[in-house]
Formats: structure tokens, C-alpha cells, sequence
């Protein structure tokens, strides 16, 4: 049996619950551990998406995603915060020249 931690990290072996057969209707069954370990229910809502890099989906519980999201917007408010507190000098606003090489003038 996978860990059941609340911690969202887990060795990349514990990432997996199985398989589930699409249905004909487009309906899958989220295997039992799966939904224990997410803490999902009856009547949740599952946020569906497409993985931004490989073709398949991903699937989080509404109400975990938006916490995420909040989190996330939480930190990037801060820092910008910090960063409105504690300008970068000038000259570290340009770019730094790619591989060596420095970009003509136009």
C-alpha cells in the first residue's frame, strides 16, 4: 500500500495507482486507493486538464487546486513586494550576452 502523508511529495513509485478502461460513455473509475490517498469523495469535483507538455491529462480535486493557486498567488504577491522593496540596480536590468556573444544594436 502507498504512504498515506499528507505531504503532496512522494517517491516516484507511489505516483502510481494503476490502470482504468474508458468506458464507453467517457467514464473512467479513479482506482479506491487513488481516491483515499487525494481524499476524493463522491460528488467532488475533479479539475481536468491537458498536461502542457506530454499528451495526456491531469487531474486534480477542485478544491486542492484552488488552494494551490492561492498559495501561489500569495507568494507571488510577496514577491513582488520584496522586489518593489529592493530595486535591482540599473545596469542588471539589461540582458546578458547568449553564449559570449553580444547582440548588435539596430
Amino acid at each position: 500500500m502507498k504512504s498515506q502523508s499528507d505531504s503532496p511529495m512522494c517517491d516516484f513509485d507511489e505516483a502510481f495507482y494503476g490502470t482504468a478502461t474508458l468506458g464507453e460513455r467517457g467514464q473512467l473509475v479513479i482506482p479506491a486507493e487513488a481516491r483515499a490517498t487525494m481524499d476524493m469523495q463522491p460528488g467532488d469535483k475533479i479539475l481536468i486538464m491537458r498536461h502542457p507538455v506530454q499528451k495526456g491529462l491531469v487531474m486534480f480535486k477542485l478544491s486542492h487546486a484552488r488552494q494551490f493557486l492561492e498559495e501561489f498567488s500569495r507568494t507571488l504577491d510577496q514577491m513582488e513586494l520584496q522586489q518593489a522593496a529592493s530595486p535591482l540596480p540599473e545596469d542588471a536590468t539589461h540582458s546578458a550576452p547568449v553564449d559570449g556573444v553580444e547582440e548588435e544594436g539596430i
